[in-house]
């Protein structure tokens, strides 16, 4: 079981979950989806590059990486909204844990992107 309990590890998983779904997103031909999940891990990763100086070393707690487990087998409708709504919750958690307010809005407006999407 991996902890979520710090800036870099919070922003590594959100990183490697927009990857995956570029490649799920891709591999069922939706390039509106795929690209939407690439210009979100550019940001995630622009923002981990800018604000990593200014982080404080405090711990985070309570979040496990296998509570946003996604399962990329299902490619139905529903199975599609299940990721997004993982996504959207896995960013509706860790925003109020990061202590940097630029860093907090990237993970804000990557899970209203899942949540309206």
């Amino acid at each position: 079981m991996s902890r979520l309990n710090s800036f870099g590890a919070i922003f590594s998983f959100a990183i490697e979950m927009e990857e995956k779904l570029i490649g799920y997103y891709q591999s069922l031909g939706d390039s509106e989806k795929a690209e939407a999940a690439e210009s979100r891990k550019e940001k995630l990763e622009r923002s981990r590059r800018e604000n990593v100086v200014e982080i404080t070393l405090e711990p985070i707690d309570g979040l496990e990486a296998s509570d946003y487990e996604l399962n990329l087998a299902d490619t139905s409708e529903a199975g599609q909204k299940a990721l997004a709504q993982i996504a959207a919750q896995f960013y509706s958690d860790t925003a109020p844990k990061i202590n940097v307010r630029q860093a907090q809005r990237v993970l804000e407006r990557c899970g209203k992107e899942h949540a309206e999407g």
